[in-house]
């Protein structure tokens, strides 16, 4: 396949590059206009232009990019983090909506604050969204897909919760603090977290490209979602180090903010009912399983 990825510079765009790469598809990088080679497909999401001409005929959109929400949420920083979603996401679609041979497949990231904090409740594709900057910032960034459903483009929305990856992302900003034994649940420690290992999302990634049975929200999630507390004891005993000393919920609020109150200490028990259905086998379902490979 002719597959073009946005963000494929991140985390995620990186590991999924060369996986595909490997499996012998074509792997096309969208990059911000201009570009460091000419002939090659840009976009500057915030003027509005997408050029994706040269990247000849698509047979696959994967949607990555968007501003980081790991910082305190200033009116500025929750601005740049919609456009780059919500607006970029829009062009993004509109511009594939308006090519003569569209791709068959768009998958696009969203995520598990969808749900916003929900407690203990079990939440799968079919749950209502909840309240807050984050559930109504991922109503909209998935809703501005819609000029390419509209073409008959299949859509895939990927909830994305925790990627766990030793190189990036959350658990590698977590990582020193715990080999120093400075680790510790936030919190109360009760509210649950939702997570995936990098190598059962690509999987994932893999199989929403491939089969149409997927369309619409996907919860990109492992089937052991867990509290912060266990996540913190799994963490500290594949790392052999205590977990002693706990992050104060007040304390995060007034370092994070909004940010914090709705990420660090939000609940979402989220279930990734699709995936099982299908058959998806996850190679890490559970915590002690995913940091004995990624740790």
């Amino acid at each position: 396949m002719n597959i073009l990825i946005t963000g494929a510079t991140g985390l995620i765009g990186r590991a999924l590059a060369a996986r595909l790469e490997g499996r012998r598809h074509r792997v096309v990088p969208l990059r911000r206009a201009p570009a460091p080679r000419s002939g090659e497909p840009t976009w500057d999401p915030e003027r509005g232009r997408v050029d994706l001409e040269p990247a000849g005929p698509l047979d696959a959109v994967i949607h990555l990019a968007g501003e980081t929400i790991a910082q305190r949420w200033t009116p500025s920083a929750k601005s740049r983090i919609g456009s780059s979603r919500i607006d970029a996401t829009r062009r993004l679609s509109e511009a594939l909506a308006a090519l003569a041979c569209p791709p068959r497949v768009l998958v696009a990231a969203s995520a598990t604050g969808f749900y916003g904090d929900r407690g203990d409740e079990v939440l799968d594709e079919q749950s209502a969204p909840g309240r807050g900057f984050l559930p109504e910032l991922c109503q909209a960034w998935e809703s501005a897909t819609a000029p390419a459903r509209d073409r008959g483009i299949r859509v895939v929305c990927l909830r994305l919760g925790i990627v766990l990856a030793r190189d990036g992302g959350a658990l590698a900003r977590m990582l020193p603090v715990f080999r120093w034994g400075l680790g510790g649940r936030i919190g109360s420690g009760r509210q649950y977290w939702s997570w995936i290992t990098l190598e059962d999302l690509l999987g994932a990634i893999e199989r929403c490209l491939e089969e149409s049975q997927f369309s619409g929200a996907v919860n990109a999630v492992a089937p052991g979602t867990a509290t912060n507390a266990l996540f913190t004891a799994a963490l500290s005993r594949a790392l052999r180090r205590p977990a002693l000393l706990p992050v104060p919920a007040f304390a995060l609020r007034i370092a994070l903010g909004e940010m914090g109150r709705e990420v660090l200490l939000a609940s979402a028990r989220v279930r990734p009912t699709r995936l099982l259905e299908a058959g998806f086998a996850f190679l890490d379902p559970d915590l002690d399983s995913a940091f004995r490979h990624v740790v």
